[in-house]
């Protein structure tokens, strides 16, 4: 099975308060873009992950794609419990016996630590292809639940439709916002930013601006009015962002922003915009 995870981009970015479980409350728009990673799982003779593409640093038991199979094992494993003590062993037991007889390849072609949400992209569609697999029937809601075990946003990519997000970002409301055949350039400059040194440069506070009302707007008056608020600081710390948005903006994008805490940055156009060299920073453009 081959499923293609895709990125997200944040149009908006409040950031409300600090929790006490020292994550933030934000709010915010969720919308898909495909941009994507390529995730394949085949029949093995024993549990196997690997990864090819852009290099992922760090302990491979770290990757959310081994996590949700971790989820995934621990609920077969609950499945084949509850049907012992009912029934006593019959084809439940198989699940468990061909539950690590899978491989996972994921090919990663979405820049990582960039704001677009990749591996939390990886991970929840692990989850989905594996409650395929194994005919698990798991509800959305089941699945955006183990999903927000992986991380905050991984939950969105379970459904994967544009959505206003508050809470840790794991919760959702149903939005009408429709960017269908309107054009995106997204350009990520290689600068890594991680999630603590972004919040470390933004003072909670309620949002002056309704953003479910904001993106309701035309598009040509978004700018000024929606705003992500790790740009403030982000964007006089490292001025390669800011001149990307601006390029963009030039190219003549009608709304240009960071997405997430960065470094990405995405300009949406009404027209196909010209072609342009952005060096050897990673891009990527196309319809929405």
């Amino acid at each position: 099975m081959i499923s293609f995870p895709n990125v997200k981009i944040n149009i908006g970015l409040n950031i409300v308060e600090k929790r006490t479980d020292g994550f933030h409350n934000i709010e915010s728009v969720f919308y898909p873009v495909q941009w994507c990673d390529i995730l394949e799982i085949t029949p093995a003779e024993k549990f196997e992950f690997k990864s090819t593409g852009l290099t992922i640093s760090g302990d491979e038991k770290n990757n959310l794609c081994v996590k949700a199979m971790s989820i995934i094992n621990d609920q077969l494993s609950m499945i084949q419990g509850i049907r012992e003590d009912k029934f006593g062993e019959n084809d439940y037991s198989s699940l468990i016996a061909h539950r690590s007889s899978l491989a996972i390849h994921l090919h990663k072609i979405i820049p990582m630590g960039a704001g677009l949400g990749g591996g939390s992209a990886d991970g929840a569609f692990v989850l989905k292809m594996l409650n395929e697999i194994y005919e698990l029937n798991l509800s959305v809601q089941e699945l955006q639940d183990f999903a927000s075990q992986l991380g905050s946003d991984c939950a969105f990519f379970i459904q994967n439709k544009p959505v206003f997000c508050y809470d840790r970002g794991n919760k959702f409301q149903n939005i009408s916002l429709d960017l269908t055949g309107k054009y995106i350039v997204l350009v990520n400059p290689d600068i890594h930013i991680s999630t603590a040194e972004a919040y470390s440069g933004v003072v909670p506070q309620k949002a002056t601006v309704d953003l479910k009302e904001a993106i309701k707007l035309p598009i040509s008056e978004w700018k000024g009015i929606i705003k992500n608020d790790f740009e403030e600081k982000l964007l006089i710390k490292y001025p390669t962002i800011a001149q990307l948005k601006n390029r963009l903006y030039d190219l003549g994008a009608t709304y240009a922003s960071m997405t997430g805490s960065g470094s990405t940055v995405y300009g949406i156009f009404e027209t196909e915009p010209p072609k342009n060299d952005f060096g050897y920073f990673a891009t990527w453009s196309g319809r929405l």
